[in-house]
């Protein structure tokens, strides 16, 4: 687990532009103050909303076009005045877009899907939902293929990312408004209304870089084991897994069709399970709901600030004053989510090596790609640490896979995919550390209900209701000697 949910006291790391090592972010490598106003360490670029405005503005000397200037400006007070939720999403997408612009950490630019990628995105989603068939009893989910630039998925994507980033955004903000003490905020009104437009600009800049940057690496809508996309639409990158299987020495198609089954299985998962996405969001607000702050370092600065010098709370800032305590309700609810992601994803590994290994000789090898791509930090666990303080442990990936590898074995496809009918059925964190034994507890379960059904159907009676007892003339009784109904 991340220590610092938002990137709070550590400053984030800019990209390098590879051509020639300046920073991204519009600065164009120009030194000036050190992030002026800025809110979690970070000189320039998008990790500071105020340079942000300014990013790419001038003209080749650098000089500032007066148009221009007063095009800032104007941006700056929409962002003072702003009195939305806890999240600018306004500046985050334009920075997520920002940051697509200036191209992907590879050096590589965005572009408009081709038809001819289109096409062929097409083609692998329905051969791989032909595939599928025959290794999941879950039906189609996919009723749309749709190609995306990396500019479309931030698009497609954001109302996803607020549903699962504002809960979060909104206890560490109350918790912050929660350190003066009540008189003190009525009489400091109007400092507090910037303070939280600023916040919201805070948390809106750091957003919308993480996902601009996650917009250059992801491969699909569903990269980060949450359905990002609408619902029903399965969606893939082209231009994205062209890079990703640039230097494997696998044809291109082969790699196309893998990532198209993965999206594929995703989209049959969730689409099929209703009430997954509640229960993997219900899981972040549970993580939200346990966000406690210690204000102690806060209240000091407060009290101690000088209006004239307004570089000390942001001399706090970067200090990580606002750092999250880890709470046992945080602790259970990131259990929760993890154990539910990890499930996901293990279900999506292994169906979709099912179902490439007859037909990709590539299987085995991109399989252990996305695997390892996850073991060393990838887009999902990079982004989740910094948005909500989340990495998911590539072990719980390996082991709830071969869970679901030996429940197939056991119980075959549909007693497989049953288990997804109800979250109280699904393995805990304790079966993904002893699988087998899960396994073999399910299997003994199960055979003994399938031997009472069977004896049953045998003495020709129909099935036996287990939830009520059965008096001597085979009448049914309530349980009781009032045959009241209860046990």
């Amino acid at each position: 687990m991340s220590d610092t949910p938002f990137g709070f006291g550590l400053p984030p790391e800019e990209p390098e532009d590879g051509d020639n090592g300046k920073k991204k972010g519009g600065q164009g490598g120009s030194q000036g103050p050190a992030n002026p106003f800025g809110f979690g360490g970070g000189s320039g670029g998008a990790d500071n909303p105020f340079a942000a405005l300014f990013g790419g503005m001038g003209g080749p000397g650098g000089e500032m076009n007066p148009g221009d200037l007063g095009a800032a400006f104007q941006k700056l007070g929409q962002m003072l005045s702003y009195e939305g939720g806890p999240v600018n999403w306004d500046m985050a997408k334009d920075i997520a877009r920002q940051t697509v612009a200036q191209g992907a950490e590879d050096g590589t630019m965005d572009a408009s899907v081709s038809p001819g990628e289109r096409a062929a995105v097409e083609e692998a989603v329905r051969l791989a939902d032909l595939w599928l068939d025959g290794v999941t009893s879950l039906p189609s989910g996919a009723g749309t293929v749709l190609s995306w630039s990396r500019a479309e998925w931030v698009e497609e994507t954001l109302p996803v990312w607020k549903d699962l980033v504002d809960p979060v955004a909104e206890r560490v903000g109350a918790a912050m408004g929660d350190v003066l003490p009540e008189e003190m905020q009525a009489m400091a009104g109007p400092l507090l209304g910037m303070m939280r437009s600023m916040g919201g600009a805070m948390f809106g800049t750091q957003i919308g870089q993480a996902l601009g940057v996650l917009a250059g690496e992801v491969v699909g809508s569903t990269d980060v084991g949450l359905p990002l996309g609408p619902a029903g639409k399965a969606a893939l990158l082209p231009g994205n897994i062209a890079n990703f299987g640039s230097g494997l020495g696998v044809p291109e198609e082969e790699v196309r069709l893998y990532l198209a089954l993965r999206e594929a299985a995703h989209q049959r998962l969730f689409a099929h399970v209703p009430w997954l996405r509640s229960h993997l969001f219900g899981a972040v607000e549970g993580y939200a709901r346990g966000i406690k702050v210690d204000t102690t370092k806060l209240e000091d600065v407060v009290g101690q600030l000088d209006p004239q010098h307004p570089e000390e709370l942001q001399n706090a800032l970067q200090q990580g004053m606002f750092q999250p305590e880890d709470t046992p309700e945080q602790k259970a609810a990131l259990a929760r989510l993890e154990t539910a992601l990890a499930l996901v994803e293990g279900w999506v590994d292994a169906v979709v090596h099912a179902a490439a290994s007859p037909h990709l000789p590539s299987a085995d090898a991109l399989r252990e790609t996305l695997r390892r791509r996850r073991a060393t930090g990838g887009p999902a666990e990079q982004t989740f640490a910094t948005l909500i303080g989340l990495e998911l442990r590539p072990r719980r990936l390996r082991d709830a896979s071969r869970l679901w590898a030996l429940l197939t074995d056991a119980r075959g496809l549909d007693g497989r995919d049953a288990l997804w009918e109800h979250p109280d059925m699904l393995p805990t964190a304790a079966d993904l550390d002893d699988p087998d034994g899960f396994v073999h507890h399910e299997q003994l379960d199960f055979s003994e209900l399938d031997k009472m059904l069977g004896e049953a159907a045998g003495s020709g009676t129909t099935k036996p209701d287990l939830t009520k007892e059965t008096g001597e003339d085979g009448s049914e009784e309530g349980g009781k000697p009032g045959g009241d109904g209860e046990k």
